[in-house]
């Protein structure tokens, strides 16, 4: 039988696929290194388990502790399975940019998640990096690994993502292109690349409101070039021991739109579901797209999957409200029928009495009825205040049929037509409309849906 002894077996040997339809317009060939084919979805699994492995060597960390470390999400993910596996316990700290995703999945393996403030310095006592680091201190049997600093972060990927890139390509890689974070993923593979070919170019993709850019082209840690950014995994406002700056020939920024917007495209244009720094990775490489020319095999990074960004970078409202996308100018009948879209389309069928048509309408608070066949074809409809008329006029009227006093059928429109056509065929001979969803349901759209489409907006 095969089979692995435990999920920390299968950490690694992630696929190499080429990206075909954003990088169309380059010279070169581009492959994207899976990352969230490891079992926590990221890249992150590789250096959690080495950290962990190399502090139990060191007896750092010893049975039955306690593992707290500073994570946006990923790192934490791979500390919590490991742990699982190994018997430990899990305080992480972040930050409240993270995606509620990451911070529900770190939960979901039994680690305790303390969510920090963003907006301060790394040193003040309140930011994440001083909270873990004062629990790490408070807390018996605890050990930090402190992934920004952890050079066996770095080793991880000097012992397997290099390897396996290199490998992967038969040596004919010419560029990396990696978001920078703690470092350890661009310096580990790049140190491994250089050796077996000092002409590999490594770009690093930073992020505006992060020092990296400017701190290796000047050799200056600016702190005005410190601001908050929404970009998630990548950039930071302090220089992490792992990041070996002479490994590394260029830094690329990318801005939080480009990111988030690129983010958005590759499942859509490539069918992988990857995260925001693959974006970032992806944004930064097409930025710098006349360096390259039809030799070049480029590899970019996918660090980590994109279900820990469905209330960001794929929830269209988040995007809006950040003016990432444009704002929603057209209302369609689509829209109309959002608050009772899951509601059957209440019909009568021509044959039945008025009697059952007042039931109805009674019954469900509903002033326009549309009239059926026995081949479900719409082919009148009941209208509350003709019915109520015609009620009047003839007292014995619950007994006829509805053919004899319905009236003409309701228009229909597509899902797809603006509210101004919507509106022009509803009027005082209609006061509603039918209308299809792309599932094959019918609706109805009276003017109290346009009403409350147009306060609302």
């Amino acid at each position: 039988m095969a089979y692995y002894q435990n999920i920390l077996e299968t950490i690694g040997n992630t696929p190499l696929v080429k990206i075909n339809t954003i990088t169309k317009e380059l010279p070169c060939t581009v492959l994207a290194k899976i990352e969230t084919t490891n079992p926590g979805n990221s890249i992150k699994d590789r250096m959690a388990l080495k950290m962990i492995e190399d502090a139990e060597a060191s007896g750092a960390l010893k049975p039955g502790g306690v593992i707290i470390e500073g994570t946006s999400g990923n790192t934490g993910m791979g500390l919590a399975i490991a742990a699982v596996i190994k018997g430990y316990k899990c305080i992480f700290t972040t930050t409240d940019k993270q995606s509620k995703e990451k911070v529900d999945a770190l939960k979901a393996f039994g680690a305790e998640v303390i969510v920090c403030p963003t907006d301060v310095e790394p040193e003040d006592p309140r930011s994440y990096y001083s909270v873990s680091t004062r629990l790490a201190a408070e807390i018996p049997n605890a050990w930090k690994p402190n992934q920004y600093d952890n050079l066996s972060n770095s080793k991880a990927h000097y012992e397997q993502t290099g390897p396996e890139i290199y490998a992967q390509t038969e040596g004919k890689i010419t560029h990396l292109v990696v978001g920078v974070g703690t470092g350890g993923t661009i310096s580990g593979t790049a140190k491994y690349l250089k050796e077996k070919n000092p002409s590999i170019q490594i770009i690093g993709i930073d992020t505006y409101g992060s020092v990296f850019k400017k701190y290796k082209e000047t050799g200056i840690f600016d702190k005005n070039e410190i601001y908050p950014y929404i970009t998630e995994g990548i950039g930071e406002d302090f220089l992490p021991q792992n990041v070996d700056f002479s490994l590394i020939d260029h830094f690329e920024k990318v801005t939080d739109k480009d990111a988030a917007i690129m983010t958005r495209r590759i499942p859509r244009e490539e069918g992988i579901f990857a995260g925001n720094s693959a974006g970032s990775a992806m944004a930064g490489l097409m930025q710098i797209k006349h360096l390259f020319k039809p030799t070049d095999i480029v590899v970019v990074i996918f660090h980590d999957h994109g279900t820990r960004y469905l209330g960001k970078m794929f929830n269209e409202d988040w995007m809006r409200d950040r003016g990432f996308i444009a704002a929603k100018t057209s209302t369609v009948a689509m829209d109309l029928i959002q608050n009772h879209k899951h509601q059957p389309l209440i019909t009568v069928n021509e044959g039945e009495k008025c009697q059952v048509a007042f039931e109805k309408m009674q019954k469900f608070g509903i002033s326009q009825l549309p009239v059926v066949n026995d081949h479900h074809q719409f082919v009148g409809s009941i209208d509350d205040s003709q019915f109520y008329k015609q009620l009047f006029l003839a007292k014995d009227l619950m007994n006829d049929s509805i053919a004899s006093i319905m009236q003409p059928a309701l228009p229909i429109v597509n899902f797809n037509d603006p509210i101004e056509k919507v509106s022009s065929v509803i009027n005082e001979n209609n006061q509603a409309c039918l209308m299809m969803d792309m599932g094959g349901n019918w609706h109805i759209i009276t003017k109290q849906d346009i009403i409350k489409s147009i306060s609302s907006n």
